[in-house]
């Protein structure tokens, strides 16, 4: 807490502290009023503490007098200019590759570009799209924003760039090469390249960040010649998780197989989104529904395209599926049997009937059928 300056008692005496810090203040006239003399003391001690002031910040004074008076020989990297604001200059630049018209710093752009100069013709380009978003010359610049940042891994800053082409100037000529690079971006990414924040710092690959890289793909045009597989690589992300999301991979896959049913990644689509169910039916061992499913997938892509050469998988996968249902009927069956429950296990017995008649567990089945038959008879 800072300490208080001294002042007069209410009836005019000094008091002893201010007498030390102001010694000669006994050598006042005593019939001195009181006010005066108290107005003396306070003027004499905001002296005093003043002084300590002063010494006390005199060296941080000093500092910041020769930073001063060294600034004119420092390099300015951050230079202002009216209508534009700041921008940052490297140390040594003289900011020549600046110019007046759009045409002109587009020039600049595009050699600096050409000579592999990513960093100048970055600045060059946003520049011309800053300064003249209107002017004929800004699409194309945005247009080597966006590979300027891709030349110099920073994919998802690139991404954002061809986005923002895509949304600014939806009538870009380059259109469809703009969408298959963000693609090509979007499938890095699925490989599992590393996504960085700040574009410098890795953070690891990221499946939920990758499916939307896809979704806004697929808006951008879904019908494009890139949304099918891009739909398709909805599906293969999620199957990627680092917890296999196979309901949502399962439904990216059903969404591509109708949507794009007349072209090839529908196809894909359709045995994808059967094997999908196929991998999640060995997980949820009581959940025959989705063994159930993954059939009625595979006989699908059986009846609609008899030709395909995965044909003969979709069918050992079915009977692998089907064989699998069997056991879990037999299974049930056995426990309702040793419960004594002999209507429960009639009813999967026969299931296990249903299900495979030609399966090893088909044989049992009839076995026990025909044994609870004759000792439980009503």
């Amino acid at each position: 807490m800072p300490p208080s300056i001294p002042s007069c008692s209410q009836s005019g005496d000094l008091s002893p502290q201010s007498k030390r810090i102001v010694p000669f203040l006994g050598s006042l006239h005593p019939l001195t009023p009181p006010g005066r003399r108290e107005r003396f003391l306070d003027s004499r001690a905001a002296l005093f503490y003043g002084s300590r002031m002063i010494r006390r910040f005199a060296p941080c004074f000093l500092v910041v007098a020769g930073l001063l008076a060294l600034a004119p020989r420092c390099p300015a990297p951050l230079i202002y200019t009216p209508g534009e604001g700041w921008r940052y200059e490297r140390v040594g630049s003289d900011g020549s590759w600046s110019r007046q018209r759009a045409k002109d710093q587009l020039e600049v752009a595009q050699e600096a570009f050409d000579q592999k100069n990513y960093s100048l013709a970055l600045k060059a380009s946003r520049r011309v799209v800053n300064v003249w978003p209107f002017s004929d010359y800004a699409p194309h610049a945005q247009y080597l924003v966006g590979r300027c940042l891709e030349a110099k891994h920073q994919d998802d800053a690139s991404f954002k760039a061809y986005q923002r082409l895509i949304e600014r100037y939806p009538k870009v000529p380059n259109y469809d090469e703009v969408v298959m690079r963000q693609m090509a971006i979007a499938n890095r990414y699925l490989a599992g390249q590393w996504f960085k924040a700040l574009n410098y710092i890795p953070v690891g690959p990221s499946m939920d960040k990758t499916i939307k890289l896809y979704d806004q793909i697929i808006k951008n045009g879904p019908y494009s010649e890139v949304a099918p597989q891009a739909q398709i690589n909805v599906g293969l992300a999620n199957e990627k998780k680092f917890v296999t999301d196979f309901p949502e991979a399962a439904r990216a896959y059903e969404r591509a197989a109708d949507r794009y049913a007349d072209r090839a990644e529908g196809t894909d689509a359709l045995f994808m989104l059967g094997n999908t169910h196929f991998k999640e039916s060995k997980k949820a061992e009581y959940d025959q529904s989705i063994a159930g499913q993954a059939i009625v997938n595979f006989t699908d892509f059986i009846t609609l395209h008899p030709e395909d050469k995965r044909v003969s998988e979709a069918e050992k996968k079915i009977g692998t599926l089907k064989l699998e249902q069997a056991r879990g009927a037999y299974d049930t069956a056995r426990f309702y049997e040793r419960k004594g429950k002999w209507d429960g296990a009639l009813i999967y017995y026969n299931e296990v009937l249903r299900k495979d008649a030609s399966s090893k567990y088909a044989e049992e089945a009839r076995q026990r059928i025909d044994e609870i038959k004759k000792k439980h008879a009503r």
